[in-house]
Formats: C-alpha cells, sequence, structure tokens
C-alpha cells in the first residue's frame, strides 16, 4: 500500500499543477485580453476612462483574475516534480519563477491604479478632469512595460523547466524542447520591447506562438500526468525522497 502510494503521489501533484496551470493561464487571458485589451484603446485616453468607469466590475474582477497566487503553487510543484532531475537548477528557475510572480503582484497596482485616480473626478485634487484620464493610461502602459518585465523572468523559468523536462525520463521530451523555445522567445520580445520597440512591433504577436507550449505542458500534467515509475527510478537515483 505504502508502494503503491508512493508511485502515484508525483502523479497526483502533477495533475494538481495541471489544474492549476490552467486556471491560472485563463485567469490571466481574462485580465489582459478580456479587460484591458477590450477597455484600453492606446492612442485615446478619455475612452479609455470611459470604458474602465462604464465597466467597473469587469475592470475589478480583471485585478482580482490577476493577483490570484495559483501560479506559485504550480511553481512549488513543478519544482518538486524536476529536482530529481537537476535540484541546482530546479532550485534555479523556482527562484526565477518566484522573482517574477513578486513583480506580478506588484504590477498588479499598476492595475488598479487607474481605478483609484479616475474616481478622483469627483473629488478635489492636484490634477484638472482632463488630466485624470491621461494619467490614468500612463499608469496603463506602465502596467505593460511592468508585464514585459516579469516575461523576462517567466522567460527564463519556462527556459530552464524546458531543460530540466527535456533531460527528465518521465515526461516528453518534445514538451520540453517546445517549452525551451518559448522560453527564448519570451525573453526576445522583452528584450527587443526594452531595445527596440519599433522592431518588437513587427514580432509581435507571432514570437509569442511558441508559447502554446505551456499550454500543452498543462494538458499533459492535468491528462496524463507523469510516469510515475520513471520518476521514482531518476529520484532514486538522484538520492532524492520519494
Amino acid at each position: 500500500m505504502t508502494t503503491r502510494a508512493a508511485e502515484t503521489s508525483p502523479r497526483v501533484r502533477a495533475r494538481i499543477a495541471g489544474v492549476l496551470y490552467l486556471i491560472s493561464g485563463q485567469a490571466f487571458s481574462f485580465a489582459e485580453f478580456s479587460v484591458r485589451g477590450k477597455l484600453v484603446v492606446n492612442s485615446d485616453a478619455a475612452a479609455t476612462a470611459h470604458n474602465i468607469l462604464a465597466n467597473e466590475t469587469r475592470y475589478r474582477l480583471g485585478f482580482a483574475a490577476e493577483l490570484l497566487p495559483l501560479y506559485l503553487v504550480v511553481t512549488f510543484i513543478l519544482y518538486d516534480l524536476l529536482k530529481p532531475v537537476n535540484k541546482s537548477l530546479s532550485q534555479l528557475a523556482f527562484v526565477f519563477s518566484i522573482v517574477g510572480c513578486t513583480i506580478s503582484a506588484f504590477n498588479c497596482l499598476l492595475h488598479l491604479a487607474p481605478l483609484v485616480v479616475l474616481r478622483g473626478l469627483n473629488s478635489s485634487t492636484a490634477f484638472t478632469a482632463d488630466q485624470l484620464p491621461a494619467l490614468a493610461l500612463m499608469f496603463l502602459k506602465l502596467s505593460g512595460e511592468g508585464l514585459n518585465i516579469c516575461m523576462v523572468f517567466f522567460g527564463f523559468y519556462c527556459f530552464l523547466i524546458g531543460y530540466l523536462i527535456f533531460r527528465s525520463t518521465f515526461l516528453p521530451r518534445i514538451i520540453g524542447a517546445l517549452l525551451i523555445i518559448a522560453g527564448l522567445c519570451y525573453l526576445t520580445n522583452s528584450f527587443a520591447t526594452f531595445i527596440a520597440p519599433t522592431f518588437a512591433a513587427h514580432l509581435y504577436p507571432y514570437i509569442l506562438i511558441p508559447g502554446i507550449a505551456e499550454l500543452l505542458l498543462a494538458f499533459w500534467l492535468l491528462l496524463i500526468g507523469v510516469n510515475a515509475q520513471r520518476w521514482t527510478q531518476q529520484a532514486s537515483a538522484a538520492g532524492e525522497p520519494q
């Protein structure tokens, strides 16, 4: 019974990670595309302000969805599953993800700031009614830059877990290879945005297509999990507790 539990444990953990990975991805997509993507008009501060105030509940839901700490749990589970492959690299990947999640949490303030600013329309402030929408849009643009900073750390994270999966014996190597490519694309997109924004505009959104590898990993973890026997063998060879 104990042996059987030990064998099924990594598979159960993998499936939990898969569920949370998918929910986390849906929450991010909702905040980024269904909220900011629909309400923010980059060239029109007044229209953006109107959209936010007219859809305040939806906007707040986007903030709440982005703040969910589900990816932290995914990070911990993947660290635990992948450390038999290479503990040091798994720890490094864990750090990159935690830093990215921390930056993302602070970046959420920039998502909420426009609502706070626009609510100042009805109170005495240092800004005029015409200036507040422009200030709100500035916060949203800074939020976009903050997302690019986050993606630098998540790019390194994807690259490292991709390498670990590629070297593992209990997950498909093709998913690992695709994650390595996705990580490199995330890094390229972010640094191109910082260094050459005009060039980066030509890359987006095509350069992010390899990010589908994350979706593949999430579905694999949910539907298949890991090969428990091979995970146990690799963990034993690495001297890791099972």
